[in-house]
């Protein structure tokens, strides 16, 4: 009984966003009253408690949101700068083969915006793009959506990871065990990147031979799975182009950039490549006649005519100026150990120490956050850069802060029930908390098949919020307590969250919905959720026989 109710401030978050088909923005305020009342009443969580770990979360959500905010801005900057249609342009005249326009496009180009934006940006650049060059748009949304997987755990500079998974460090019990273990945070962080990294890219080398393959099976005129599989020499280039990079970069660097500096790296090799010929077959692969395509395929937006293609004023290099600016910044402040020390200094960090008297501890680095140093800073310089007039630079603004309202009502109730639950424990009983009893009978449930069921916890979360960030701090508490439990490593368990998160990003109805709309296909939700489920059932397998594999014979610190 008692894991039932703590389990119901989650199972009415899916209940209202899965099958009564509620946005986020309501759902979470609501599973967040169910979490206070159930910790307060059956708990017995002083209020001093249930304010505190309130606050100390919509505090932290506060610290996502300035991220969120900046990449919103940076994008809708370039959009209304014109510098979109430029960078759009830049892609024509590649190939004239299709399966390489969707591997360049669809993978690489969705990794780069994936890593510098995310929420959904990939997906709504990427199809329009294709049905612009003059892709059936349904299949411009699938594609986009299953090639935009591997970058997402990294997507908007770390997000899911840096906001997302870092709603455990909430939880003092965590917090000191991760110290116990010699790690900082920071550090702990570090590590489940690295085992996000690690699954994914094992995957993300096969991901774009994946996504031409199934081009050609769905949307060819011979319904050929071979005529994908023609182009697997280019593919797996263009695979490894993005991952090896991308794994180098979580090792080495951190969870902020691997999907930005990857994609940007593998696009530097792959275009050239495509366009001398490199590894491609003989004979283009082109889509039937238009004629010949099913009705089902199309919707408002004709395939080639797409405006986002059309010339643009500005020039390239100054078009993508300000990504390479986002991209040199977010080096210069990571690796630069001078530069990263006085921008995480105390003169510089916002802090509140015992957040109403509690052991919660909250700390507001702005100087360092993604947010400010690179994207609000290189928006400011984009509108001189790009010579943007007074009203265009106000209502890009105003534009932003309106998109990034609903966000900030979903991520702030979201991450103040997380902690509710997590510090549930702060009891006069001392009855462990609810996301520990969740736990404990989930790991003897599934005690010696943990690590395969992982991922699909990842997936329902994504699938149900619309964001591999969200699914993280919904159930990365979760996932931590059970590989607890179970005794196999945490930091892979967690990993393997990120990872699902990610493969759910093909099927949740909220990328869903905006991958179609952007193509004119409003009301083929349903035909693009069946036709990416078992893509995303596979990479979550694969990556669950990957942590198996890493847990069985490796060595972890936590």
């Amino acid at each position: 009984m008692l894991v039932l109710l703590a389990a119901l401030p989650i199972v009415v978050a899916v209940v209202l966003m899965v099958f009564m088909n509620q946005p986020a923005k309501r759902t979470m305020p609501i599973a967040w009253v169910v979490a206070v009342l159930l910790a307060g009443l059956v708990w017995g969580m002083p209020a001093q408690w249930l304010a505190g770990a309130s606050i100390f979360g919509a505090l932290n959500a506060f610290n996502i949101l300035i991220i969120v905010f900046g990449a919103i801005l940076l994008m809708n900057t370039l959009k209304n700068s014109g510098a979109i249609r430029t960078i759009n342009r830049t892609f024509h005249g590649i190939s004239p083969d299709r399966r390489i326009q969707a591997i360049i496009i669809a993978f690489l180009f969705g990794a780069f915006i994936e890593g510098a934006a995310g929420f959904g940006t990939p997906a709504a650049l990427a199809g329009p793009l294709m049905v612009g060059l003059g892709f059936p748009p349904l299949a411009a949304a699938a594609m986009a959506l299953v090639a935009n997987s591997t970058p997402v755990s990294f997507g908007a500079v770390g997000t899911p990871i840096i906001g997302g998974v870092s709603s455990v460090l909430g939880s003092p019990n965590i917090v000191a065990q991760i110290e116990g273990a010699g790690l900082t945070t920071g550090q702990f962080l570090h590590q489940v990147g690295i085992w996000a990294a690690i699954p994914h890219a094992i995957v993300g080398v096969f991901l774009p031979l994946l996504v031409v393959s199934l081009l050609t099976k769905l949307f060819g005129a011979n319904r050929s799975f071979k005529e994908g599989l023609e182009v697997a020499p280019f593919a797996i280039f263009a695979g490894l182009s993005f991952t090896v990079p991308y794994v180098l970069i979580a090792i080495f660097v951190g969870p902020e950039l691997p999907s930005l500096l990857g994609g940007l790296i593998a696009i530097g090799i792959c275009i050239p490549a495509a366009k001398s010929g490199f590894l491609q077959p003989k004979t283009p692969w082109d889509f039937a006649n238009r004629t010949a395509w099913d009705s089902s395929w199309v919707g408002t937006l004709e395939p080639g005519t797409e405006d986002a293609v059309s010339d643009g004023d500005l020039s390239p290099a100054v078009a993508w100026t300000p990504y390479i600016l986002v991209s040199a910044i977010l080096v210069f402040t990571r690796v630069i150990p001078p530069l990263k020390a006085a921008l995480l200094s105390e003169a510089v960090t916002i802090r509140w120490s015992g957040v109403l008297g509690t052991s919660l501890n909250y700390a507001l680095q702005w100087a360092y956050l993604p947010g400010t140093v690179a994207f609000m800073s290189v928006a400011a310089i984009t509108f001189g850069l790009h010579k943007m007039k007074g009203d265009v630079i106000k209502e890009t603004i105003t534009h932003s802060i309106k998109q990034v309202i609903p966000a900030a009502i979903a991520l702030g109730f979201a991450v103040a029930m997380v902690q509710v639950m997590l510090n549930s424990g702060q009891n006069p009983t001392d009855q462990a908390g609810m996301m520990i009893v969740i736990s404990t009978a989930a790991g003897n449930a599934f005690s010696g098949v943990w690590t395969m069921v992982a991922p699909f916890i990842g997936v329902l979360g994504a699938f149900m919020s619309g964001s591999n960030t969200v699914s993280n701090i919904l159930f990365s508490g979760f996932q931590y307590g059970v590989a607890e439990s179970v005794g196999i490593s945490t930091i892979v368990v967690v990993g393997l969250q990120v990872v699902g998160g990610a493969a759910g990003n093909m099927i949740c109805v909220h990328n869903v919905v905006a991958a179609c709309t952007t193509v004119g296909v409003l009301g083929s939700e349903g035909k693009v959720i069946r036709t990416n489920l078992l893509p995303a059932v596979a990479y979550s397998l694969v990556v669950g026989i990957v942590g198996t594999l890493a847990v069985t014979f490796g060595t972890f610190p936590l």
